[in-house]
């Protein structure tokens, strides 16, 4: 038998006890021992949860508990989770948890304290889907190429709203919130904040790299507009925001930001509330992964199938993938301003004659060549117009000086905005 406590019984804790409880005959079946959860610890007892355990208000309850195995995470934070998680860890328990923003910040300090103790993280990444185990075991034979990902449910119907219904990011956000989809201060979702740390727990995993957020290009949909939509859609492509790793010779791209799509591609088709997620193994090629990103039960789902995996004993493989280092990978993080694709440039100005020309001066001077160009007149604006460029591939510190520039003339009315092509 494995007892399971459970630190934080929220909607994705309360969604554990009940697939714990209620598929206890599969569970048990596919584990070879019973998993039961016998207390979980929360703030406020008073507060009425759907739950048939006992509730705590005492984290001792749990970690100083000799009958618990499993102490199960789901608190979120950094900081308070880090200590309790550690508290654990020493205490000989193994740990299951779905808090990706500790994990981008401390997974290898962990990773070293367990040593032989299990840690499950599959439910911190895209919820429901598998991506961990798909990553750690499935794939393990393939050095990793690249992984492109939805990995955001609110970014992602908020674009897929703003494509489909020409509806401006405002909007889209306000309804977002009432729906349950967006919290009342958005910005760890739209400022890709909560994707970035995603991204950073499957970089450990397919190429050993230690980098922290702070590191890697953050980028958030906040500025994305109704011409940003009016040239995506004549162009073909869909706007997502997109988790980027990408190996480039000895180093590794670690990016994330909207992005123009060709809706030819599978990612460009994953919408609403869903996430996707493309990895390319140099054995396998591409493979894809489609599913529920969060939500209470697939979340949970993803929490009760590590708990499993302890209960088989299938849990000691090495958290990160990774039994000793990489001696020859030597694999290191690419500077941002290193990185190589194609652009999207939309500048608003004034109606002049010269203008073209000279935008066209600056970009030139910064060796970036145009691929297409659209003018719309500005709606707001009767003698103001809307320029919109591609690029061809350019480096990025290149486009960075030429917008820097460009926000310096004088005819430019608003500050020029970006996207970057993933082609």
């Amino acid at each position: 038998m494995i007892k399971v406590g459970i630190i934080g019984v929220g909607t994705v804790g309360s969604h554990v006890v009940k697939i714990l409880q209620e598929n206890e005959d599969i569970i048990t079946a596919r584990s070879g021992k019973k998993i039961i959860p016998i207390i979980g610890v929360v703030k406020d007892t008073t507060k009425k949860r759907d739950v048939n355990i006992p509730l705590s208000s005492d984290i001792n309850d749990i970690l100083e508990n000799p009958e618990i195995d499993v102490v199960v995470e789901l608190m979120g934070g950094v900081d308070e989770a880090y200590k309790i998680v550690t508290r654990a860890l020493k205490n000989k328990k193994a740990v299951v948890t779905a808090n990706k923003a500790l994990l981008a910040y401390h997974r290898y300090e962990l990773r070293d304290l367990a040593g032989s103790t299990p840690i499950g993280y599959e439910a911190s990444v895209a919820g429901g889907i598998p991506i961990i185990k798909a990553l750690r075991e499935g794939l393990s034979a393939n050095h990793i190429d690249a992984i492109k990902g939805i990995m955001n449910g609110t970014c992602n119907f908020i674009l897929t709203k703003m494509m489909n219904e020409k509806a401006e990011f405002a909007d889209v956000l306000k309804e977002a919130q009432a729906l349950g989809y967006a919290e009342a201060d958005p910005t760890f979702d739209v400022g890709g904040f909560d994707a970035a740390h995603k991204l950073l727990i499957l970089a450990s995993i397919a190429y050993g790299i230690d980098v922290k957020p702070e590191e890697i290009l953050i980028e958030g949909i906040e500025h994305i507009n109704s011409e940003d939509i009016y040239f995506a859609k004549e162009f073909g492509y869909n706007i997502k925001l997109l988790t980027i790793a990408k190996k480039s010779g000895d180093e590794v791209e670690l990016r994330v930001h909207p992005a123009l799509v060709p809706i030819k591609q599978m990612i460009a088709k994953v919408d609403g509330v869903m996430n996707g997620i493309s990895v390319i193994g140099d054995r396998v090629g591409e493979t894809m992964y489609y599913g529920p990103g969060a939500g209470g039960s697939a979340t949970a789902s993803a929490v009760v199938s590590d708990l499993i995996d302890i209960a088989r004993h299938t849990q000691n493989s090495p958290m990160l993938g990774f039994i000793k280092p990489l001696e020859k990978s030597g694999l290191t993080l690419m500077n941002r301003d290193n990185i190589c694709t194609q652009y999207y440039i939309r500048v608003t100005v004034a109606d002049k004659i010269g203008v073209l020309s000279k935008i066209s001066e600056i970009l030139g001077k910064h060796s970036i060549s145009i691929s297409s160009f659209l003018q719309k007149q500005d709606a707001k604006r009767e003698e103001s117009a809307v320029l919109l460029f591609s690029t061809h591939t350019c480096k990025e510190s290149n486009i960075q000086k030429a917008l820097h520039e460009l926000s310096e003339l004088e005819f430019v009315e608003l500050k020029p905005a970006m996207i970057r092509i993933e082609a």
